[in-house]
């Protein structure tokens, strides 16, 4: 099984706002970059895109190691709250729904797909990768706005 190294970073401008994603796969000595915006979201759903952008440029099932500097996606694996949360029929424990359940069930869809570890990684440190998805990310609000402006 092939093993991908993956960074991933979500921002928003506001919250909800313009937002954008980043990500960096690395397999052996190949590198890719890859980013995206949406118009009115919110930081969280630009985390989540981030994992689901990179893993659906997966080819064939891989062994992943993914990086993220948001607690919100990381813990929802490593501290079983997707578990819980499926559990509950997409109920928290206080009975509310949970948000942005159509990104958390296609994330359930592509970690069935590949061996995803979660990672994570302290935000706007020294983690040059995480530093990178996240400049792609606030370039991609960037270029958004900038399209507005022209519009």
């Amino acid at each position: 099984m092939d093993k991908v190294t993956i960074y991933t970073d979500g921002a928003c401008s506001k919250n909800p706002g313009p937002g954008g994603w980043g990500c960096v796969l690395i397999y052996g000595s190949h590198r890719k970059e890859a980013s995206g915006s949406a118009e009115d979201t919110t930081n969280n759903r630009m985390e989540l895109t981030a994992a689901i952008e990179a893993l659906e440029m997966l080819k064939r099932s891989c062994s992943v190691d993914l990086y993220t500097d948001s607690a919100y996606l990381c813990n929802a694996f490593e501290k079983g709250w997707l578990n819980q949360w499926r559990r509950n029929g997409w109920k928290t424990s206080n009975k509310h729904d949970v948000e942005n359940r159509d990104l958390w069930e296609q994330i359930v869809s592509l970690c069935a797909t590949h061996i995803v570890r979660f990672h994570k990684v302290k935000g706007h440190s020294d983690n040059a990768e995480n530093n990178r998805c996240d400049k792609l990310a606030r370039d991609a609000i960037k270029g958004l706005q900038k399209s507005e402006i022209c519009e």
